[in-house]
């Protein structure tokens, strides 16, 4: 049975490894559990790292730099072998990357980067996923007054998003296609703070907004919120595949959500976190790459898995993986759907 569960582990992730480490205990260091995802990143993590015979210890930061210094600290106290750490702030946690690194404990960068050749990096392509956003508006409204809601200042993953975004907006805002009429950082990624900018960008232009690109669900959710007080119904763009995110696809009140399913990332983690401790070093996790696009270039060991854009045409795709049921994606859905036909 142990010989079949270390070849499914090794054939799924892609990493080759001599043993895998049983009795282990991996940390994991949440940033926030306000975000739906976050709860389903944790079940396949955890299902991930029991089924290689480890044990999963974790703290809730709370959304707090200061807390989480202390999560991680107290991880590291109670015999964590590696940690898998989903940054509230990449820079303020540095004193506690030094203290793991000085234990010899190996890391992985969660979902947010922490720009640190020591970590190992594993997140889904999130400047493809801003690409993707963009892409997918453009697709339905081709030009016009543009409105940009950005995440948290503080996340890295929100200036590669803006970059995935401008990539492919990029020229069409230099020629004057695109006019981009408003652009602001939602602290937190919170929905409140998205609504509340996205209320004073109609203020600010008389409601002549054409569509807005979101970096992700949540925030999105505020956005529409916001629209619809005015009356307005215009491509909105987000991502993490929220379910009240694709519902909002199906009913045509949002545009697209892409979808990193979060079960993968989850799994992913568990795993190579069971090699790491068994003693795999980064550079010889299978699949890996070497990433260099934070803001100081440093080169870094990491695995970016690819997004899934979720659409009225592609809504299906979610309602077949079981990601969501067909009542829950279809409730109230605009006629055309063809998944909830």
């Amino acid at each position: 049975m142990r010989n079949a569960i270390l070849l499914a582990v090794i054939a799924a992730t892609g990493f080759s490894s001599a043993a895998i480490a049983e009795g282990k205990k991996i940390g994991v260091s949440w940033a926030s559990f306000q975000e739906e995802r976050w709860k389903i990143d944790e079940a396949a993590m955890v299902a991930a790292i029991e089924a290689a015979g480890d044990t999963y210890i974790s703290a809730d930061a709370q959304s707090s730099s200061a807390k989480q210094l202390t999560d991680i600290e107290a991880l590291i106290t109670q015999g964590a072998d590696v940690l898998i750490i989903n940054a509230w702030d990449k820079d303020a946690i540095g004193p506690a990357i030094e203290s793991a690194a000085n234990e010899g404990i190996p890391m992985i960068g969660y979902d947010r980067l922490i720009e640190d050749a020591r970590t190992f990096y594993l997140t889904f392509d999130n400047k493809g996923v801003g690409s993707i956003i963009a892409e997918t508006v453009v697709g339905v409204q081709g030009g016009g007054n543009y409105a940009i809601i950005k995440g948290d200042p503080g996340d890295p993953n929100a200036a590669f998003l803006l970059e995935g975004m401008m990539e492919v907006i990029g020229d069409d805002v230099a020629s004057g296609k695109i006019n981009i009429v408003g652009e602001a950082f939602s602290d937190g990624w919170k929905p409140e703070n998205a609504q509340k900018n996205m209320e004073q960008i109609l203020t600010a232009n008389d409601n002549n907004v054409d569509a807005v690109l979101s970096q992700n669900d949540g925030m999105a959710g505020g956005v529409v919120a916001a629209l619809a007080a005015q009356g307005l119904v215009i491509p909105v763009g987000g991502q993490d595949g929220d379910h009240a995110a694709i519902n909002r696809v199906a009913r045509g009140t949002q545009t697209v959500s892409v979808w990193k399913d979060a079960r993968q990332l989850g799994k992913a983690a568990g795993e190579i976190a069971a090699a790491l401790a068994s003693g795999v070093e980064m550079s010889a996790i299978e699949g890996s790459s070497i990433f260099d696009g934070g803001e100081k270039g440093i080169e870094m060991n990491a695995i970016l898995l690819k997004p899934t854009p979720i659409t009225r045409e592609t809504l299906g795709v979610a309602i077949d993986a079981g990601h969501i049921s067909k009542e829950a994606a279809c409730e109230g859905a605009m006629a055309g759907v063809a998944a909830c036909e």
